[in-house]
This record gives C-alpha cells, structure tokens and sequence, in this order.
C-alpha cells in the first residue's frame, strides 16, 4: 500500500473508466442471444452474419473509399493552406484565410452539414451538377473539415523548420518546387502522416455531415450504425465494433514496434 500513490490509483482509473465498456462490448459480442444485455451463452455466430450482411458491408466499404479519398485530398488542400499560414508575411489577407481555414475546427457539425447541404443544393439548381448528392458530395464535405485539422498539425511543424536548409538547396541551383519535393516534403513527412490519419478517422467516424450530404447509395457505416441503434442494438453492431478495435489495436501495436526499432537502429549507429 505504501508504493500505491494518488497519481497511480487515478491512472488505473481512468484507464479503466475508458477500456472498461470496450472489454464489455468485446464479450457481448459472443452472446448467443438476441438481446445485448442478456447473457445466453458463448456463440461467434454474430460474426458470420455480420459477413452475410449485404448493407452493412456496403457500408464499411464506401465509408472507406469515401475516407481514404477525403484525407487524400485533405493532406494536400491543408498542407498548401499551411503553406499561407507560415510562410506568407503578415497581412489583412493572411489572417483573415487562417481564420476562415481554422474556423470549422470550432464550427458545430450541424451548421457545417447544413451550410454544405445548402451549397450543395444552390450549384445543382444554378448549374444543374451535381445532379444528386452521392458519395461524390460527402467527399467533398469530408474534405472541406477535414483540411482544417490537416493545415493545423502541418503548420505547427513548418514554423519548427530551419529555413536555411531549404535557403542552402535553392543556392546550389535548385527551384523553389524541387526544394519543395526533395527538402521540404520529407522533412515534414510525420506531420502530414499525421494529418492523414487524423482526417482518415474523422471522416471515418463522422456521421452529422455525412447524413446532410449523402444521398441514396451512399450510406456511410456511422449512419447504418446509427440507424440500427435506434431500432434496437442489434449483436451484430458489437462483432462489428469488436473487429474494429482489433484492426486499430493491430495498428497501433505495429507503429509503436516499427517506431522502437528505429529508435533502437538510430541509437546503435550513434554508438
């Protein structure tokens, strides 16, 4: 009892108030009944009908395409924003597009959504396209947030820069976008990683947008989710949830192992 400190018994805490329910729900996903809170012995058989599960897997698969394009674009609408930001001297116009860019990371989903839908819906009557909202729209949207999150975490790491590194390559004959590509992009590589990732789970996991500006054809896995709520937890929501902790756990675990063993490669070549 001596060695069990307050710092110690307030992390054991907190780790178990956030994996707690996780465990739950991994266990209830091999409850043989129908009913999550009711225990009726150990089955896997949600499991292969969450596979038999036409909607859902349709679901999962253009919430994929739609997240794998919108961080795509994202990463590059963001970095050239984060360009503005850091490297453009000081001016009205300046700080009046880093306000514009940051402002839908405080903005409530539901005026981002709605003020989208709105847009959406003024270019289809003015130029008759997009025609319907699709997964084309919900891209678009993705994009649009997503960016801002993107342009934050890439200009923290421009301002880190040494600017003579990029001074010294254009000296020696390069251009400024041979700079760019050879020099600057691989020394801010992690952050647009990061950025990358980060847009990847939030257009993944959105919902509020997504349901403004999608259509029919287009649902997305948080709004099949959702819907399945509402009529009843259904087991087969807990497999789903099970396999998606399992898949970020995987990813997890082996960026921290490729990241240690580069740490321990850089720490052998010092010595």
């Amino acid at each position: 009892m001596k060695n069990l400190s307050f710092s110690k018994v307030m992390l054991w805490f907190g780790l178990i108030f956030l994996y707690a329910p996780m465990l739950i729900l991994v266990i209830y996903s091999f409850n043989e009944s129908k009913l999550v809170t009711v225990w009726g012995g150990f089955s896997p058989k949600w499991y292969g009908e969450l596979f038999q599960d036409e909607q859902i897997l349709n679901a999962v698969w253009t919430s994929l395409r739609i997240a794998f394009y919108s961080s795509t674009m994202a990463v590059i609408i963001g970095t050239m924003a984060a360009f503005v930001m850091t490297r453009f001297r000081r001016s009205w116009a300046k700080l009046t597009l880093s306000n514009m860019i940051t402002a839908p990371l405080v903005m409530p989903e539901v005026i981002t959504g709605l003020s989208l839908l709105l847009l959406f819906v003024q270019i289809s009557e003015t130029f008759g396209w997009p025609t319907e909202r699709g997964m084309f729209t919900v891209w678009i949207a993705h994009s649009t947030f997503c960016a801002a999150y993107v342009a934050v975490v890439v200009s923290s790491r421009l301002r880190e820069l040494d600017l003579s590194i990029e001074e010294a390559a254009m000296d020696l004959g390069a251009t400024r976008l041979k700079t760019f590509f050879l020099i600057t992009i691989p020394m801010i590589a992690p952050s647009l990683i990061a950025g990358w990732l980060l847009s990847f789970s939030l257009s993944l996991d959105d919902l509020v947008i997504a349901s403004f500006t999608s259509g029919p054809g287009s649902t997305t896995l948080p709004m099949v989710v959702f819907s399945s709520v509402r009529l009843g937890v259904s087991p087969k929501i807990n497999a789903l949830a099970t396999i998606i902790i399992l898949a970020v756990s995987l990813v997890a675990f082996l960026s921290w192992y490729l990241a240690r063993r580069a740490e321990k490669k850089a720490k052998a070549a010092m010595e």
